[in-house]
């Protein structure tokens, strides 16, 4: 890799430290790249998260308001979404879902033709699943066995199954000396089946980022800078090869302590969200100009729809939030994935985003079909939504993802002097907002709850799909792998199209639905990227943009943080 004269004070600079930023400072460190990770959250000890879901200055991401916490929300024209935040990014909030996607992901009419992405990232997911401590939840208690009972009433049993998930399942509370790389990584102790996995986990169990790759990164000398916001990107005028990033101290007010840090390479990791937001704005005011008018295209929601199933009081003989975030799932149909998931006692702040179930296929625009369904029926209203208290105790929340070809296009636009991102309908199918097979998996549920509990319990949807927009965990996509750049944002080997010195390794990467939690996908997706970047100062093996694909073999680093993992992955499929 011929690297420019000019000095630089690193080698790359990686914005975000999500699941693509944080499998690149590893990656790259061990390849003897000098690594600076740039991360707008800040650090977390294990107890400082969140004790539950109210605690909002630890727990929800507002700067504006104060709140420096683990959970992001964000509203498009389109979709409301959920996000993570801080060193490790969606690793602190997600529910340790780790599946590997089916085939037709592979196969999208986006990517499916430039390589036989299953086989040449099988190995990846391998090293991924080793890397995030990949088991299948043995846990199977009363809700575990409504989802299979429901299963079972839409005729699907056969494809009920316990979730693949990232979580040390050692004897509960209990701390032992690393358990998966040979005593390189951090202590860890048992989960103790708190639930809380979403609000933070506060044990130790969960296999975030800062207990694997960062972790080991940090340990070859990547340095992370935390509470730092990534506001430019740009190529050095003048200095072929060279990079400067513009980044200020993370807060309510912009401009505090700015600093420009340039370096050779550029890895954008940021959060679809972030990454996007960042990305446009960069085409937008001629800093990287030659990005392609497809970026914003083909961007996803995982075709999601977060609906519910609630009790009206605490069930006497039924523990509803004791376990992990999430344990099990069935197909309602071919396309169509159903999870159920949970919070621990006392996280209940997300009752106020729940309502009754509204349909969206009765012809009446749906906040008419609200109204008419809450006159016709109070009981629901009344007695259950909104309803925060011991809502975690009482709710079997259900994620509905979908395969189906549907996405949004992002832009940007002008508001307040600021680029800000929005969205119109994408190609494909029109988004989501009303989804009947999740409608009917929800019901099911609802019926099995109901004989369980010996209760009244109600279905349930979420308030903004009341108004048509769906809210979703997995905001994917929108600088699409390609061919081309007439095809897509970044090429076959996750550089940026037009600008190869710029790497998109995170979830704005993924070209299609999954129709499962997609962390385990970028983290693979990412895996294979890094193992193709040459040693520092060895010669670049990738082909030149527009050149032709050719698939490569992994460049073996020139030193390893850990030379074998103790943990033996489930490697699920």
């Amino acid at each position: 890799m011929t690297e420019p004269a000019e000095r630089a004070d690193y080698d790359v600079v990686i914005i975000g430290s999500g699941f693509g930023g944080s499998v690149a400072a590893l990656r790259l460190a061990e390849k003897g790249y000098a690594v600076l990770v740039l991360e707008a959250g800040r650090r977390f000890e294990d107890t400082d998260f969140a004790k539950t879901s109210w605690d909002a200055r630890n727990y929800l991401w507002a700067p504006q308001l104060g709140c420096y916490g683990i959970q992001r929300i964000h509203k498009l024209p389109d979709v409301m979404l959920l996000a993570g935040a801080g060193v490790g990014g969606g690793s602190l909030n997600y529910a340790n879902t780790l599946y590997v996607p089916a085939r037709p992901f592979f196969e999208d009419k986006q990517w499916g033709h430039i390589t036989d992405w299953q086989d040449e990232l099988a190995p990846h997911y391998d090293v991924a699943q080793s890397m995030l401590g990949v088991v299948v939840n043995e846990l199977h208690g009363p809700i575990e066995e409504v989802m299979r009972q429901a299963a079972a009433d839409m005729g699907v049993e056969d494809t009920f199954r316990k979730t693949p998930v990232g979580i040390f399942f050692g004897e509960p509370g209990k701390t032992v000396n690393d358990p998966y790389f040979g005593g390189a990584g951090p202590a860890r102790a048992g989960c103790t089946e708190c639930g809380n996995c979403m609000v933070g986990c506060r044990v130790g169990a969960k296999n975030t980022l800062m207990k694997n790759y960062l972790a080991l990164a940090e340990g070859l000398g990547v340095r992370i800078e935390p509470m730092r916001t990534v506001v430019r990107v740009g190529e050095v005028p003048g200095a072929a090869g060279l990079h400067r990033v513009l980044h200020e101290r993370t807060g309510p007010m912009s401009g505090k302590d700015r600093r420009v840090t340039t370096c050779r390479h550029v890895v954008v990791a940021a959060g679809t969200w972030g990454s996007q937001s960042l990305l446009h704005t960069m085409k937008a005011e001629g800093e990287l100009s030659r990005i392609s008018d497809r970026l914003g295209e083909l961007t996803r929601t995982n075709s999601e729809a977060l609906l519910g199933a609630t009790t009206q009081r605490v069930p006497d003989d039924i523990d509803m939030s004791r376990g992990i975030a999430i344990t099990s799932s069935f197909y309602p149909d071919e396309a169509t994935h159903v999870e159920n998931v949970r919070y621990g006692p006392g996280s209940n702040a997300m009752s106020l985003l729940s309502t009754i179930l509204v349909p969206g296929d009765t012809g009446r625009p749906r906040p008419l079909q609200f109204l008419k369904d809450a006159v016709s029926d109070p009981t629901p209203l009344l007695k259950l939504f909104p309803m925060a208290r011991r809502w975690s105790e009482r709710v079997v929340i259900l994620l509905v993802m979908q395969t189906v070809d549907n996405s949004l296009t992002t832009s940007v636009k002008k508001r307040a002097g600021k680029w800000v991102l929005t969205s119109r309908q994408g190609t494909g199918e029109p988004n989501p907002t009303f989804i009947k097979i999740g409608h009917d998996a929800a019901k099911a549920v609802t019926a099995r709850l109901a004989a369980a509990t010996g209760q009244y319990t109600a279905a349930g949807g979420s308030l903004p799909e009341v108004f048509d927009i769906p809210m979703t965990a997995h905001f994917l996509g929108g600088a699409p792998i390609s061919d081309s750049p007439e095809n897509g944002v970044v090429d076959p080997y996750h550089r940026l199209w037009g600008h190869p010195g710029i790497s998109v390794v995170d979830g704005s990467a993924v070209s299609a639905n999954l129709g499962v939690n997609p962390s385990l996908t970028i983290t693979a997706q990412a895996e294979r990227a890094f193992s193709l970047w040459p040693n520092k100062g060895e010669p670049d093996l990738r082909p030149e943009q527009g050149e032709a694909y050719r698939r490569l073999d992994p460049i073996a680093p020139r030193r390893r943080a850990v030379e074998h993992f103790t943990h033996e992955s489930a490697r699920v499929r």
